[in-house]
């Protein structure tokens, strides 16, 4: 009773205690703000979970502003800026919402109403929600008014990007002036919804990048966006609103999707474990796709990243490839006979996308066979005869491409890319006048002369330094792939690639052939359509055949790959040293003509992923094959792990990197992602996260942080793969998840049966399918620690009487995969994409 009697005396004390705090003094760090009461300068409000603070706050200059920034992060982020066009100065000014129930910031001289019509005058209060969203509402707990309403240049998660056709509202990011000032800077990210959807970037009135039509699940020239185990995007839509907004499945995650001021689209996560922000990925990707890079008049260069102006054009006041963009050195005259103008020849360039008259703003309009010269010449003519025309370009489908007024977007490509087309820029004749004419004709006559004289005289003195420096040094007959032994041994070192790709040194270790690209085009038929086995990131794959009738494998890397010599590298010098049944053997090599080539054994069945996931190819993976296939891969992987010289992390194992021989046995492939560790070293952590997303382990996919617990854990996503025949990324399900979470929900219920591909009926036995499922569970475990090595999971699988573990609650259980669905068709290669996520230094 004496304990009752305390209790009203205890609860009028606390809420005393909290009137005066509503009414009677300044908030500072609760997460609402009531009407009539005021937030001071040096007063924040604090979200509920201590995620977001809002205060006054300077941005590195006298000026204060009232900000919405992250709290559980030490870069502070700034999310929102309520008076980013009206700072203020000094420590005067108070928040507080008036008894109109506006919100206002308030100082002795000034006062900025912050929201809207708030439809409501009483009970009004703002909270700052864990979201980051700060909210007005009345006594309902009504959302009267909201600052995700009101994007700058940060999208947080539930942050809407599109229009209202109703009231003509519309969500968008602007970018900021500069790094010190929140006001509207010169890029917009907005909805186009004239073109199915898409996302535009905008500087000033010009499309600068464009995300691509929405398909359903991601926007067509955003592949990024299939990281699906942290971001869920959506596009709603309906009579009322069109909007794109997205959710983290973990909740827990901190991410930020900015707009920077140079006019980029960033996705980034923070990682607790370094401290910083990982970029997942950035818009536009490359340098000239951001398509006013360079301003006007001026080409872009993708291999220099660097701008150059067109001929006739010098650098504007502002510095080159920046706004300014480029000038005319000479008007145009628009005269006719001697002063008429003429046309200036580029090859090889991606066109511009400023207006046409003809055709709309593009990206490409490829090169093609040539057209008639009639059509060509009235192309020319009707460009010729407008003065506002700057130039023009004739395409394949008949189509007088011209370009009015400025020029912008206009890319110079290398020589002979599939994509590069011919422009003719219009330049006023004093350009192309005799004394300059007669001086380029000197030069072409020249020229040639000078290559006739040279180039033999220089052969000679080479071949005979040659001589003298190695009487010994002979071409070696391997370099011809067409005379090949392969059953010769292989073996390398890691000095076989030191040096530029360019330099032209050689080994003399007739050990390990480096090819010559003329052999190798032979062996291919010149890289015919006929010899292609399939193409992946890295480029295309050929068969090829050599003089005694065997067949080889010719990895020929893309120009514009994400890989490039470091990937060929790291893959030669590794395969090189493996000798192992289960691993794909490298025979060789060629880096001529800019090339980089791999060469094979030829795997006649390709790859793993053709038989699991082809809807053509019934019986082929019979219960005995399959099991044969995961015992291979398993022993491959110990190797890696266990028994190599070193420790190797291959980093991408997946169904399209497992080949298969004549008789069906898998071998392991591409390692240009693999890593090596010494003896004593058993994790190591990077800024640069690739693989393929459904195969990475959590700590990899998140924290960069990778260990032969990764390899493991793709193990056991592939082993659920080979015993279902579903893939992990495609795999839909009433209960929305992904195929691991699938298989867990399965063997809670006692239900594995239901995981096994039906295409194996009767096949396997109720224990054996318990013991695989379970040993692939056991492998997808969340924490890297619970998760066997691989000389367990080999016993696990080859010695029935190994005692299993029961697994806990695998990792991405909960992901559903909005990319792919069951009833779209798989594509199949040699090699899948793999996706490289780089965070710039």
């Amino acid at each position: 009773m004496a304990t009752m009697r305390k209790f009203p005396c205890i609860s009028l004390l606390v809420f005393s205690c909290f009137y005066l705090q509503v009414y009677n003094g300044t908030v500072s760090a609760a997460d609402t703000l009531f009407q009539g009461q005021n937030m001071t300068a040096s007063g924040q409000l604090t979200s509920s979970l201590n995620t977001f603070e809002l205060g006054f706050f300077s941005l590195g200059s006298t000026n204060v502003y009232l900000v919405v920034r992250m709290k559980n992060v030490p870069t502070k982020d700034i999310v929102w800026v309520a008076n980013r066009d009206l700072p203020f100065t000094g420590s005067s000014m108070i928040l507080t919402i008036n008894g109109d129930g506006y919100l206002m910031i308030v100082n002795d001289r000034t006062t900025y109403r912050v929201s809207d019509d708030p439809s409501s005058s009483q009970n009004v209060s703002a909270t700052l929600l864990d979201s980051g969203n700060l909210v007005l509402r009345n006594g309902n707990l009504d959302i009267l008014w909201q600052s995700f309403d009101y994007p700058l240049n940060m999208f947080l998660p539930g942050m809407k990007l599109g229009y209202n056709n109703k009231t003509g509202k519309v969500w968008s990011l602007t970018s900021w002036l500069d790094e010190e000032d929140p006001n509207k800077g010169d890029h917009v990210l907005k909805m186009d919804p004239t073109n199915s959807n898409a996302v535009l970037l905008m500087r000033g009135s010009q499309t600068i990048w464009s995300s691509g039509p929405w398909n359903g699940h991601i926007f067509v020239l955003m592949p990024e966006m299939r990281l699906n185990y942290i971001f869920n995007y959506s596009l709603y839509t309906d009579e009322n609103e069109t909007y794109f907004w997205y959710s983290l499945y973990n909740p827990e995650t901190i991410t930020r999707f900015i707009l920077d001021i140079d006019g980029r689209i960033k996705e980034s996560a923070w990682l607790e474990s370094s401290q910083e922000w990982a970029l997942f990925w950035a818009q536009p990707r490359q340098f000239c796709e951001a398509l006013a890079s360079c301003g006007l008049f001026s080409s872009c260069s993708e291999d220099t990243h660097s701008c150059s102006c067109l001929r006739g054009f010098y650098p504007s006041g502002k510095q080159q490839g920046q706004d300014g963009g480029c000038m005319r050195r000479v008007a145009l005259t628009c005269g006719n006979g001697d002063n008429r103008d003429m046309f200036f020849r580029m090859n090889d360039v991606r066109y511009p996308v400023s207006s046409t008259q003809q055709i709309n703003s593009s990206y490409n309009f490829p090169s093609g066979p040539q057209v008639s010269n009639s059509d060509a010449k009235a192309c020319r003519e009707a460009c010729l005869s407008n003065c506002t025309c700057s130039a023009y370009a004739y395409n394949t489908s008949g189509n007088c491409l011209r370009w009015y007024g400025d020029i912008l977007g206009l890319e110079q490509l290398s020589a002979k890319d599939p994509e590069g087309g011919t422009i003719f820029i219009k330049l006023a004749a004093s350009e192309f006048d005799n004394g300059r004419g007669a001086n380029w004709y000197v030069w072409i006559i020249a020229i040639p002369i000078v290559l006739l004289v040279f180039l033999p005289a220089s052969y000679i003195v080479i071949r005979w330094k040659r001589s003298f420096k190695n009487k010994g040094d002979r071409e070696d007959p391997s370099q011809d792939i067409l005379l090949f032994d392969m059953e010769m041994s292989i073996t390398t070192s890691s000095s076989e690639f030191s040096g530029s790709e360019n330099s032209g040194k050689r080994r003399k270790d007739p050990a390990f052939p480096l090819f010559s690209f003329a052999s190798v085009s032979t062996a291919t038929e010149n890289f015919s359509l006929e010899n292609k086995l399939g193409e992946g990131g890295f480029g295309p794959v050929y068969k090829g055949k050599l003089l005694n009738g065997k067949e080889i494998a010719v990895k020929r890397l893309s120009k514009r790959s994400g890989q490039g010599l470091e990937e060929l590298k790291n893959e030669t010098m590794l395969i090189a040293k493996l000798q192992h049944r289960n691993l794909v053997r490298l025979l060789g090599c060629c880096l001529e003509q800019g090339e980089k080539i791999l060469i094979y054994e030829f795997m006649p069945n390709k790859s793993l992923d053709l038989f699991l996931f082809g809807s053509n190819i019934e019986g082929l993976l019979d219960w005995g094959t399959r099991v044969r296939i995961i015992e291979g891969i398993a022993q491959g992987l110990l190797y890696l792990h266990q028994y190599s010289r070193l420790r190797i992390i291959h980093r991408d194992l997946k169904a399209s990197n497992i080949l298969l021989d004549s008789e069906m046995n898998p071998k392991i492939s591409d390692f240009g992602l693999a890593r090596m560790f010494g003896d004593d070293k058993l994790q190591a952590n990077t800024n640069r996260i690739v693989g393929t997303y459904g195969y990475m382990s959590p700590e990899y996919a998140m924290e960069g942080l990778f260990s032969i617990k990764s390899d493991v854990f793709s193990f056991g996503v592939l082993l659920l793969e080979i015993i279902s025949g579903k893939k992990n990324t495609g795999f839909y399900h009433c209960s929305s998840l992904n195929l691991i979470g699938h298989a867990w929900e399965l063997w809670k219920g006692d239900r594995v049966v239901e995981l096994m591909d039906p295409k194996l009926k009767d096949q396997v036995p109720c224990p054996m399918q318990q013991r695989y499922v379970n040993v692939a569970l056991l492998c997808v475990q969340e924490m890297a620690a619970d998760r066997p090595t691989m000389l367990e999971v080999v016993a696990m699988l080859t010695n029935e009487l190994t005692v299993l573990n029961s697994p806990k609650k695998p990792a991405f259980s909960n992901a559903r995969n909005m990319t792919n669905s069951s009833n779209q068709p798989a594509n199949f290669s040699v090699n899948n994409v793999t996706v490289s996520l780089m965070e710039p230094r």
